[in-house]
């Protein structure tokens, strides 16, 4: 269950996670969760490259030590990169030990000052620790690009209906998105750019 515009409520039980940017900017902030994988992360990259946009990658470990060739292209391209666990842990079923642990080994690879946390689920104490080292990345629109039952067209028509000034937006780079993603990514790009959207990193 997942809702594509995040409930006002979450913002309001976790002000200190950062859910959107200025809103006051015609500006929108691609994010991409769970690569880099060869299956789907060299077509974001691409279609980034032809509109000339960066964005932020919000990688798992396991994934960045098995493709590193992926993770140095990311770099190169100078999109910004954030952790996102090293096995994509669920923190509302991992103890705190073990979830933060695993955080500080994809942060070896990775080092950045970004976290965003898997299925965005996290517990309280987990968010306590994490602020200390990272700003917590959420989003206000969810693609819903993972989501097998969506048809590609309806993932399109939730990003556009929902995204605004500051937003940001997540996609993901991985095996269950490639449908949705490749249809959706270049489509909402385009009419973003002809609304007059300038595209921003974390």
């Amino acid at each position: 269950m997942y809702t594509v515009k995040a409930p006002f409520i979450l913002s309001w039980l976790y002000p200190s996670l950062i859910w959107h940017r200025n809103r006051t900017e015609k500006r929108i902030f691609l994010t991409f969760d769970d690569g880099p994988i060869p299956d789907v992360t060299p077509f974001v990259i691409n279609t980034l490259n032809n509109y000339g946009i960066k964005a932020t990658f919000f990688c798992v470990g396991e994934n960045i030590k098995k493709h590193p060739d992926l993770f140095d292209r990311l770099l190169e391209n100078g999109h910004r990169i954030g952790n996102h666990t090293y096995n994509h842990l669920n923190g509302w079923k991992t103890p705190d030990e073990v979830y933060l642990l695993n955080i500080d080994r994809c942060q070896q690879l990775t080092g950045t000052s970004l976290f965003r946390p898997p299925y965005g689920r996290g517990k309280h104490s987990q968010y306590t620790e994490l602020k200390k080292k990272y700003d917590i990345i959420m989003w206000d629109v969810l693609s819903g690009d993972f989501d097998r039952k969506l048809a590609p067209e309806q993932c399109l028509r939730n990003v556009l209906r929902y995204t605004r000034n500051g937003s940001i937006v997540v996609f993901h780079d991985n095996i269950k998105a490639i449908p949705r993603v490749t249809y959706a990514l270049p489509r909402a790009i385009e009419h973003w750019l002809a609304e007059g959207y300038e595209f921003g990193v974390l």
